[in-house]
This record gives structure tokens, C-alpha cells and sequence, in this order.
């Protein structure tokens, strides 16, 4: 994968504007895991002085998305399994809950919200765009934390996935993998129209660990995507 142009038109230079930008493109694989990241490069796509670039840059590395090596260079941290699958256990407890507290808030117009965004993931299959399907999927997610009157969750679940966010950009075009998690989300809505919190919760586990499961078995083929991957080939070679 090559990295793309990512700024095609200009910001006003404000560090959190270039911090997005600039978030969105590691999180979608836009900017490819190990690949450098000139600073100089950055300002003159930007407009911007050397400041705002490094202040985005600095909040990038404590989301573990960019590694900073002063005197060396800054680079696009590869994607660490570890934090995924932490970033995973942490989503499936706060989604639970919060689908479980929907089931008993959740009204007739936030079903047909839920409804809405599943027909725009259809329309993402049906027209092949994975990376816009996930943000309809977060869309769908987020408007569940909402629902359960808990809308800080989806916050908290948004710092704790950017890893995991990473992998799902990979296991998005495995082969009927996205349309599976349709079904899935028809099934948490199902539920949710019936005010049954216990088929909630489950629909909501088993939605979340199936598709785990298939960003975990995707890991071992993409060694050089992933940190951990990375160092245990060179660990072996070493040998």
C-alpha cells in the first residue's frame, strides 16, 4: 500500500484540524504502518509552521499511531496487536452495558435511526466502499451510546479502539465478512425493537467477538503491519 495524498485542500493550521486529518489517515491505513513522516512535507501541505505540525504530531504519538525518534525521524507506529485486542475487551464490556440500558430507553424514532444506518451500510456493500461502511458502523455504534442515555461511552470506546480501528480497516475485504456484520447489527436492532435487553447484550457479544475473531486470524499474514509481528521476524532472523 502506498501512501496517498492526504491533504488535498487546505486547513486553517490549527493543530487539532491537522491532528484529525492527520488521525483519520493512520486509522484508514491512508498513511501506511512504518512508513516516515516528513515534517517539512506536513508544513508545506498544511501551510503551516514547523508548531501546530508538532503538536499533532506529539498527540498522535500518545495514541501510539506515530513513533517520534528525536534526532532520528517520526514515523507511523505499526499496529500493535496488544493494544487491538486490550482496545477490544475494554469496547466489549462498555457495549454491553450500553446496549443492555438502550434496550429499556430506546424509542421508536431511535429504532428507525438504527434502521436508516443499516440501509446506508447496505449501500456502502452494494456500491464496494469498505472504508465507508466502517464509519456508517461506528455511526450505528455510537448512536446506541447515545440511546442508552450514556453518550460518554462511545468516547471513552473511541480512545480505547484506535488500534483495534486499524485492524478492522484490514478484515474489512475479506470476503463476505461486512455483510455478516449487517446481519449482525439487523439482529442488535431486532432486539432492541423488543425492549429485550438479554437478546441485546447477546446479539451485541456475539456481533463483537465474531468480528475479532476474524481481524485476529488476519494478524499472523500481515507481519509487516504489525509491531509485534514485526519484532518476533526479527527476533528469528537474529537467530
Amino acid at each position: 500500500m502506498q501512501a496517498i495524498e492526504i491533504m488535498t485542500e487546505k486547513v486553517s493550521g490549527k493543530p487539532d484540524q491537522i491532528y484529525e486529518t492527520l488521525r483519520r489517515a493512520i486509522v484508514r491505513l491512508e498513511m501506511e504502518p512504518g512508513s516516515a513522516i516528513s515534517e517539512k512535507e506536513l508544513c508545506g501541505r498544511f501551510e503551516v509552521s514547523r508548531t501546530p505540525v508538532r503538536e499533532a504530531l506529539q498527540r498522535l504519538a500518545e495514541e501510539d499511531l506515530v513513533d517520534i525518534h528525536p534526532h532520528s525521524g517520526t514515523w507511523v507506529s505499526r499496529i500493535s496487536f496488544a493494544l487491538a485486542e486490550e482496545g477490544f475487551v475494554l469496547r466489549r464490556a462498555l457495549e454491553v452495558e450500553s446496549v443492555r440500558r438502550a434496550a429499556a430507553l430506546v424509542t421508536e424514532a431511535g429504532i428507525a435511526e438504527l434502521d436508516g444506518l443499516i440501509a446506508r451500510m447496505r449501500l456502502t456493500l452494494r456500491d464496494d466502499r469498505p472504508a465507508d461502511y466502517l464509519e456508517v458502523d461506528d455511526a450505528f455504534h455510537a448512536a446506541i451510546a447515545r440511546i442508552s442515555a450514556y453518550p460518554r461511552i462511545w468516547k471513552f470506546i473511541g480512545l480505547a479502539k484506535v488500534q483495534l480501528d486499524r485492524m478492522r480497516q484490514l478484515s474489512a475485504p475479506v470476503p463476505g465478512h461486512l455483510a455478516e456484520v449487517t446481519e449482525q447489527h439487523a439482529a442488535i436492532v431486532q432486539a432492541l425493537a423488543r425492549r429485550n435487553a438479554m437478546q441485546a447484550e447477546l446479539a451485541m457479544r456475539i456481533h463483537l467477538d465474531s468480528s475479532f475473531e476474524v481481524m485476529a486470524a488476519i494478524y499472523p499474514g500481515q507481519p509487516a503491519m504489525f509491531a509485534e509481528a514485526s519484532n518476533a521476524n526479527r527476533v528469528a532472523r537474529a537467530g
